[in-house]
């Protein structure tokens, strides 16, 4: 295969023009500086970008973010805008762990009173929140017609239903918790199966929850918005997803996908890209059941933001409400939604797939909660186990740019295998706590293949997403406590 031609655009802009490859429809365009677009080119992470630009009503280009990695049909790091007519829907652009996402809460300690008490909380958090593969709550059981309920209304049954939270926090959720149109009679009996001991774990592989402390705040104003008041404050960040019940859910739509590709006559170059037109049966039947993993996950964080209060109660001996842990925002990793977006000047309908990205929706949106309508949607940027964690703001030009997207966390650099050959798990966890970061897992293994330098710098994919303006910068946190699945 030839070398990739890149345009140079501007700084941290790159771009693969359209005539590199006789199928493209639309160019690529690449948010990175040039240590991370070097990192790119090591795998298939710009061939990917290259194949998403081929797809069926693409409109305008195809997007590489700066924490972009070799994926499953799309870069993890990529996004796609399609028509809403002429368009397809593509599995392989939202991936495997539907909604993975993640849900920042923030509380009114200070780290002189939780790092005296650090591996405490961290072992209490550890026991009430099951992590690791095939993990669940023993005391906490749904039944199918739960399931199918929390499919439909995802963070807002669990709440109403189980009281495991508080009504504000449904405010303060991407899609209030829920989206609309959820059919749980489109999701297989295997998918239930998977998914009906899963609300409230974590999993296992990159999932984790952190106690962090801010260690700086570059938006003040914004900061404050947020309920973040001064650097030392303690935070939780939760990262998860739709676990068993949306990994089952994309693995028996791509089988679906894959037929449908044959029957419209869709050639691709990567049979991972299976689509089918976006006014199919096959992409409306999809979307129903890709919407209950959607709710599911939005569930499962909130079921277990529910612990970490409760958690956080047990070792401190004071209510949630009085340590003041209020959810900041909630926001979704994997997805594909119906926006409008300005594309040659006009307001158009575009199915927008997500993989690995986060929307970072500007101030004055309608689809931002209110609480922060007047500043920007909160951004939400997870690091790898035991770097810095962002907060970061929508910005009009991530609209103009990148269809109101930007990067999603470090993004790999080493696959799992090789970070295994290189590190031991006991020296990580010393490092760690040599670093005042307390670490438990449920396995010695993902530790090893989580291992900082398994990834890319997220300070440095920030810093392109802030110099490009597809998400500004409000504040850093730091882990002071990790629990790994």
């Amino acid at each position: 295969m030839p070398k990739i031609p890149l345009q140079k655009i501007d700084n941290y802009i790159w771009r693969i023009p359209q005539n590199y490859r006789h199928d493209m429809r639309v160019p690529v365009t690449i948010f990175a500086s040039e240590e991370l677009l070097e990192k790119m080119q090591v795998d298939r992470t710009l061939d990917q970008g290259v194949n998403v630009a081929t797809l069926p009503g693409v409109l305008k280009h195809s997007i590489v973010l700066p924490d972009a990695h070799e994926g499953y049909g799309f870069p993890i790091g990529g996004v796609a805008a399609t028509d809403y007519n002429e368009g397809v829907i593509s599995p392989g652009g939202v991936g495997y762990d539907i909604n993975c996402g993640v849900r920042l809460m923030v509380t009114n300690l200070d780290e002189k009173d939780v790092r005296p008490r650090i591996v405490d909380l961290i072992n209490v958090l550890f026991a009430n929140i099951p992590s690791g593969l095939g993990s669940r709550r023993k005391d906490f059981s749904i039944t199918m017609s739960d399931l199918d309920r929390i499919a439909v209304e995802g963070a807002r049954y669990i709440v109403e239903k189980f009281g495991l939270g508080w009504h504000e926090d449904i405010l303060h959720c991407e899609e209030e918790g829920a989206m609309e149109g959820a059919d749980p009679r489109l999701v297989s009996p295997t998918a239930k199966s998977r998914g009906i001991g899963q609300i409230g774990t974590l999993g296992s592989g990159n999932h984790f929850l952190e106690v962090q402390r801010v260690d700086k705040i570059f938006d003040a104003k914004a900061a404050e918005k947020m309920g973040i008041t001064h650097e030392g404050q303690i935070t939780v960040l939760i990262h998860t997803g739709s676990r068993g019940y949306g990994h089952q859910i994309c693995g028996d739509y791509l089988r679906v996908m894959e037929r449908a590709s044959a029957k419209y006559g869709i050639r691709l170059p990567d049979r991972e890209l299976a689509c089918a037109p976006a006014n199919s049966t096959e992409a409306d039947q999809y979307l129903k059941a890709f919407k209950c993993a959607v709710n599911f996950a939005f569930a499962n964080r909130q079921a277990i933001t529910h612990w970490v209060r409760q958690s956080f109660e047990q070792v401190f001996k004071k209510s949630a409400d009085a340590l003041g842990m209020r959810l900041i925002y909630d926001v979704a990793h994997n997805i594909v939604k119906l926006e409008e977006h300005t594309i040659d000047k006009k307001m158009v309908k575009v199915w927008v797939h997500r993989k690995g990205a986060t929307r970072s929706f500007p101030a004055g949106h309608p689809l931002i909660p209110k609480t922060y309508r007047e500043i920007g949607q909160p951004v939400l940027i997870p690091g790898s186990m035991g770097t810095a964690s962002w907060i970061l703001l929508g910005n009009p030009k991530a609209m103009e740019l990148a269809f109101g997207s930007t990067a999603h966390g470090a993004g790999r650099e080493m696959s799992r295998a090789a970070a295994k050959r290189t590190r031991r798990a006991t020296d990580i966890v010393n490092e760690l706590r040599g670093r005042g970061i307390y670490i438990k897992a449920d396995s010695m293994e993902t530790i090893v293949e989580e291992a900082d330098d398994a990834y890319k710098s997220v300070d440095k994919v920030v810093e392109v997403s802030h110099e490009v303006g597809i998400g500004t910068k409000v504040a850093r946190l730091v882990p002071i406590g990790v629990i790994k699945g």
